[in-house]
């Protein structure tokens, strides 16, 4: 059923479990075995529940962890609350205390870094934004110093370690899948990004000789973090598609 992309494993495991899902027109048991001959119901209240589940676009600020709280330093979840929706937001959704079951972040931002992170209750979401085979863009903007100079930096990085940026770089002892990266202005980098290392965009930058002194993720996808003020979130649109 995930790979079918009708949930996620998770919610898959509890639809069984409520008795919610039927192969060949059976009850389906615990990890029974289907293949392409099999047909696979489901119940129409699985999917008024998957119709309940929000997803929660974040502007993260620096301190602020993506997950689990660590070393002292809350989880961005806390920042959703009813007192911090933000005005702007154009849905008609209003907060209740059950959307933060379940709530989980859908990749991660560095608790030195800001921008837009996805927290969600919707498997699907999840899978397409960081499962295995997810190729989604994540955009970028990153100021950079390079030595003990901080302004017009562009005018003395190399040209070709420019290059090895875009493509060349490894991390981890595995090569990194080519990115878009260019000069925003003198002082500021432009990342697009289709994977997630740890930190892999200030370790990119260490590579080359650069030091990154800011770093925004400006947009996941289709979807951008736009005039969203920071320590704020607003709902992902029901006509929003990353």
């Amino acid at each position: 059923m995930a790979e079918l992309g009708l949930c996620s494993r998770r919610e898959a495991d509890d639809w069984i479990a409520r008795g919610w899902v039927r192969v060949n027109g059976e009850l389906a048991a615990m990890g029974v075995k289907v293949g392409p001959q099999d047909r696979i119901e489901v119940d129409p209240r699985a999917r008024g529940q998957q119709q309940q589940q929000v997803t929660i676009l974040l502007h993260k600020p620096v301190g602020y962890v993506s997950g689990q709280a660590e070393d002292g330093h809350a989880p961005a979840v806390t920042l959703v609350q009813a007192r911090s929706h933000w005005r702007g937001d154009p849905s008609r959704l209003r907060f209740s205390p059950q959307q933060l079951r379940g709530l989980a972040p859908a990749g991660r931002l560095d608790i030195d870094s800001v921008g837009l992170l996805v927290l969600t209750q919707d498997g699907r979401v999840a899978r397409q934004l960081i499962g295995e085979d997810s190729g989604i863009e994540k955009e970028y903007l990153v100021r950079v110093r390079l030595g003990e100079r901080t302004a017009d930096v562009q005018a003395v990085f190399p040209r070709e370690q420019l290059a090895r940026l875009r493509h060349g770089l490894a991390l981890d002892g595995q090569p990194l899948k080519r990115a878009q990266v260019d000069w925003q202005n003198p002082e500021q980098l432009r990342f697009v990004l289709t994977e997630g290392k740890k930190r892999q965009i200030r370790r990119m930058c260490e590579l080359v000789g650069l030091t990154v002194v800011g770093l925004k993720r400006i947009r996941i996808g289709r979807v951008v973090l736009g005039q969203l003020p920071q320590g704020q979130w607003r709902y992902l649109g029901a006509d929003e598609r990353f």
